[in-house]
């Protein structure tokens, strides 16, 4: 049986699909290929997936937040696994564009529950953010810390796929896992996030946005850590005992944080890809901007217990993503 895996062309998706089909697994990727950045970066990903994959990855352009079309797509596919990396990302374009969210991250994870739930699905391992924890000012992030107040759209969306995760968990015991990541960056990243942003002006001589006047720190995580947490993750499904726990009935239903297990100064990052790109930063140094929040930093423990270990420092991992970005876009352009 094969794995679903939705996002397969995004940056965590292509990185999971990869490593599945790597140790023998068949992938049935999914992805509407939107607009929201570069298409070519993501047809590039796909390439490297059939390249590397043979006819064990098969892929689909469908918007999974249209269940009719979703339906239509996958056919008589055979999966008993399901990895939704897909939703759309960003927390500052959930300003713009509210309804984007809507549609791929509420619609789309209910169109994924139904799937599975249709499907006798093993397990859904699902992606949800850091940024459920809001403007939480106890650090490090623990999953036992309330996550009601979120301050921004997109937040407020990965929380909702949580509890309507949690709910299909009790009803119809899918088991399940959600994922809060952590700040995740490297080679194939996304060019809204700030590796590839910083990383791209310092190269071509512009200025860098440095909000909240450098005041900022984050959990920077390793795109192989994080794939090693999923594919952990997927590999251990959550039981379902049928016993009751104080407070309400216990569902097979899990939360992990994935992160590297340390929040760095965001100077520090800045001054490790000026080193790398052989250049200094132009700072522009502006205001925290809405739906942002100052620092993040994720307690592991409880995904320590599948064995998850971070493994990739800052120092080590920035350079190798300044590396790819060179390569990628010498052979690009």
């Amino acid at each position: 049986m094969a794995v679903l895996v939705t996002g397969a062309a995004g940056f965590i998706g292509m990185a999971v699909s990869r490593a599945l089909l790597a140790r023998g697994e068949q992938v049935v990727g999914i992805d509407n290929l939107n607009d929201y950045y570069s298409p070519h970066l993501k047809m590039d990903r796909l390439a490297v997936l059939h390249a590397e994959g043979g006819e064990a990855f098969t892929f689909d352009k469908v918007d999974f937040g249209d269940a009719d079309a979703l339906d239509s797509a996958i056919g008589e596919a055979d999966f008993d696994r399901i990895v939704h990396l897909g939703a759309q990302a960003g927390v500052r374009y959930s300003l713009q564009n509210p309804r984007a969210y809507a549609h791929s991250n509420l619609i789309g994870h209910l169109n994924l529950l139904e799937l599975a739930r249709h499907r006798d699905i093993r397990h859904l391992v699902y992606a949800s953010s850091s940024s459920v924890y809001g403007g939480n000012a106890k650090l490090p992030f623990s999953v036992e810390d309330r996550a009601d107040h979120p301050v921004s759209l997109y937040a407020a969306t990965k929380r909702a796929d949580e509890l309507m995760s949690e709910s299909y968990a009790h009803l119809y015991r899918i088991p399940q896992t959600g994922l809060r990541f952590f700040t995740v960056y490297g080679p194939w990243g996304r060019p809204d996030m700030a590796a590839w942003l910083f990383t791209d002006a310092i190269l071509n001589d512009r200025p860098i946005k440095v909000f909240n006047h450098g005041r900022m720190q984050r959990d920077f995580t390793y795109i192989d850590d994080i794939v090693a947490g999923v594919l952990a993750c997927l590999d251990h499904p959550p039981t379902d005992d049928g016993n009751e726990k104080p407070g309400g009935n216990r569902t097979p239903h899990a939360i992990y944080n994935i992160g590297n297990n340390k929040s760095e100064a965001l100077g520090d990052m800045i001054a490790i890809v000026e080193q790398a790109c052989g250049k200094a930063a132009i700072r522009e140094y502006q205001p925290m901007q809405d739906g942002d929040v100052p620092a993040t930093y994720a307690d592991i423990d409880a995904i320590r217990k599948l064995g998850f270990e971070p493994r990739t420092p800052l120092s080590e991992g920035m350079p190798r993503f300044v590396q790819w970005y060179r390569e990628y876009h010498a052979r690009r352009f």
